[in-house]
């Protein structure tokens, strides 16, 4: 689906979740630039929620005013941090996201992810036993229940060790597929 010139881009809703935010280099140099958007909401789910008491009713409200969702979080034992998953088990309600309300169907997801090893970790044999298209199967999962369209997620391995130079280039390709995030299929 390629976006004419004169239909806004879809509204954003980045949420992003790091436990330890200024301690993660590569997250810093992803949202840098993404601030700049007008259709992208950064929402810091630990900044709006150290005690973990998640104001499910704003975030419900979130969900329906944004047309694609953003999960920006580094991978933490094959998941993501625990405020994401208490997130998602409170926000992603049975009754919100199917049944008769069905929020967010037909919205978009996708995950943007950093981890702490090199890509050659994740596959089979590797030190994790298995590729990060099955460790993330659950999140994929996840969008399904809630009858959205999964969009490959964005890898960004063994974070820690990029050269800034290639930071910035994850950064600029990130930047440009949320200017236009459903162009060419949200690839």
């Amino acid at each position: 689906m390629l976006l004419s010139p004169n239909i806004p881009p879809p509204k954003v809703l980045l949420l992003y979740t790091h436990p330890e935010p200024l301690s993660s280099v590569a997250n810093k140099v992803l949202l840098r630039p993404v601030q700049e958007l007008e259709h992208v909401m950064v929402h810091d789910l630990y900044g709006n929620y150290p005690d973990f008491f998640i104001d499910v009713p704003l975030e419900q409200k979130l969900l329906r005013e944004h047309d694609v969702i953003v999960f920006q979080h580094p991978l933490y034992t094959y998941s993501c941090p625990a405020l994401l998953k208490e997130w998602m088990d409170r926000v992603l309600s049975r009754d919100f996201v199917s049944g008769t309300k069905q929020a967010l169907r037909g919205k978009y997801w996708r995950s943007v992810i950093t981890t702490g090893e090199p890509e050659g970790a994740y596959r089979r044999g590797g030190d994790n036993r298995y590729p990060m298209e099955e460790i993330l199967r659950p999140f994929e999962l996840t969008a399904s229940m809630c009858q959205m369209h999964w969009l490959s997620p964005m890898i960004i391995y063994w974070a820690r060790r990029q050269q800034p130079e290639e930071l910035a280039n994850h950064a600029d390709a990130y930047q440009a597929w949320l200017q236009a995030p459903l162009s060419l299929g949200g690839l």
